[in-house]
């Protein structure tokens, strides 16, 4: 059963608790909230201020699920924040671990100082969750993906497009590290896991994976740069460092490229397109 007025005071304790800086927003002048205005949390939320407002005010109907998860990634609530917050809801709350889609409040801070640096957070089945805008600049907005496509790799074997930010000399060292990747975590995720899953739905549907799948390779080095194609600026040669929240299993990529360098410089044309857009 929901318990509004505890669900509307945690919510407002926690909005009053954030300020601008925190979730990646400018401070801006004369702010006479405390915290983050409702209108600010209802943006980071994606849904309608007067939405949000009813809520904090203990009226409308019971928020689903969907928004709960919406609003405690929104407020950037830890896992124990983000279970209150639905029991408080009334719901039952999510699974923790790798199959969670809940990004931790650190890796959130760190990537929202990084809006001119191509960064984004992904599951270990390749899932994006998140992106910088340079990140949507540098590889598209490959959050909109749903179902088994969210994954890079299953997109790999089934989509032809997602091979075309690679340079063809690369494709079968990346569908090596895709395969050995994926039966590592099957591994360690076990045969009823999201893993399992979607090695099973690629088998029938890829030659070039059943190929693979059949080696047990489960140890494929990476390249020393990651090298992409865009479609605006050309070829990049480019440092991927990673971040691991080992209570999520979710990582963040940061992409950079080597001051001075041609690809440096494509960055930084990439960043002006990408305002320009």
């Amino acid at each position: 059963m929901i318990d509004r007025a505890g669900l509307a005071t945690f919510l407002r304790r926690r909005r009053e608790a954030l300020q601008p800086d925190d979730v990646g927003l400018p401070r801006g002048q004369r702010r006479r909230t405390s915290g983050l205005r409702r209108e600010e949390v209802a943006a980071l939320c994606h849904m309608s201020t007067d939405y949000y407002a009813r809520i904090e005010r203990e009226r409308g109907p019971q928020p689903s699920a969907q928004m709960i998860a919406s609003i405690a990634q929104g407020l950037h609530l830890s896992l124990d924040e983000r279970d209150h917050l639905f029991r408080l809801a009334g719901h039952h709350p999510p699974t923790r671990g790798a199959a969670s889609s809940h990004v931790g409040p650190g890796l959130l801070r760190i990537l929202d100082r990084l809006d001119d640096t191509p960064a984004e957070i992904v599951t270990e089945l390749g899932e994006t969750l998140r992106q910088t805008p340079m990140g949507v600049a540098l590889t598209g907005d490959t959050t909109r993906f749903t179902g088994p496509e969210r994954s890079l790799g299953y997109r790999w074997f089934t989509d032809p497009a997602a091979r075309a930010l690679y340079p063809p000399e690369d494709h079968d060292l990346l569908s090596r590290r895709y395969t050995a990747g994926l039966r590592g975590i099957v591994t360690l995720r076990g045969p009823d896991s999201r893993a399992a899953h979607l090695a099973d739905l690629l088998l029938p549907l890829s030659a070039e994976f059943r190929a693979l799948w059949e080696t047990h390779d489960v140890n494929v080095r990476p390249l020393d740069l990651k090298r992409l194609v865009h479609p605006e600026v050309g070829a990049l040669e480019l440092n991927c460092q990673t971040l691991l929240d080992p209570d999520q299993s979710h990582l963040l990529l940061v992409y950079t490229a080597v001051p001075g360098s041609e690809s440096h410089e494509k960055l930084q044309l990439l960043s002006v397109l990408g305002r320009a857009g």
